[in-house]
């Protein structure tokens, strides 16, 4: 079910939802150039613009669900160097990644903008704390096209075929899953801990202050 958030919860919610998605479709796309395939860069994803990487329908889906998603990066498995499996397992965990790392980081200069005194700042820091560990969760579901379901199938010996049919249905379930209310309850078993984790560096952070 849909919670419509007010025009000063858009305000403070665009920046957190930008931020969080953009950085975490160029670690994807960081992580395959480095890999060895330019795929990515050289399609204009190598980019911290965040028009290149910003999916308007999964925007959206982050101000009324809760949950989200970014255009995906586009990727070449042969191109990638070593072994092809461990590197797109490294891939696709690069943006989860980078959404804890931005949670860290926002979480441990939280006490410098609270000093500062301005509501309007601390509420887009929580929430840049909050969206990025939704983020980060979210995507870590093994479901297509989610990067959960590639680092599985990376991790999973045998062959692959099993991911073909999932491919096809992965989005369906997932949408099934997020509007019959059912996913939330089992996403936030896992972040919540996770935000109380991001408490600590708070603490940290505001000893600095």
């Amino acid at each position: 079910m849909f919670n419509f958030p007010t025009p000063y919860e858009i305000a403070i919610l665009i920046p957190a939802i930008v931020v969080g998605l953009t950085f975490h479709e160029y670690a994807h796309a960081w992580a395959a150039d480095k890999l060895g395939d330019p795929t990515a860069r050289k399609m204009g994803r190598l980019t911290l613009n965040p028009v290149s990487h910003v999916d308007p329908i999964g925007m959206l889906m982050l101000f009324f669900a809760g949950f989200g998603w970014a255009k995906p990066v586009p990727v070449t498995p042969h191109n990638l160097t070593g072994n092809m499996r461990h590197s797109l397992v490294l891939v696709a965990v690069a943006g989860p990644v980078t959404n804890i790392i931005i949670a860290i980081v926002a979480s441990l200069l939280f006490g410098l903008v609270a000093s500062l005194g301005s509501q309007p700042l601390i509420d887009i820091m929580q929430k840049m704390i909050l969206i990025n560990v939704v983020l980060a969760v979210f995507n870590l579901l093994p479901i297509p096209p989610l990067d959960g379901s590639k680092i599985l199938a990376g991790l999973l010996p045998g062959d692959q075929r099993w991911m073909i049919y999932m491919e096809q249905y992965g989005f369906i379930i997932l949408i099934v899953l997020l509007f019959t209310g059912v996913l939330a309850p089992v996403l936030w078993v896992l972040i919540g801990p996770i935000l109380n984790i991001m408490q600590v560096f708070i603490q940290i952070g505001m000893i600095f202050v």
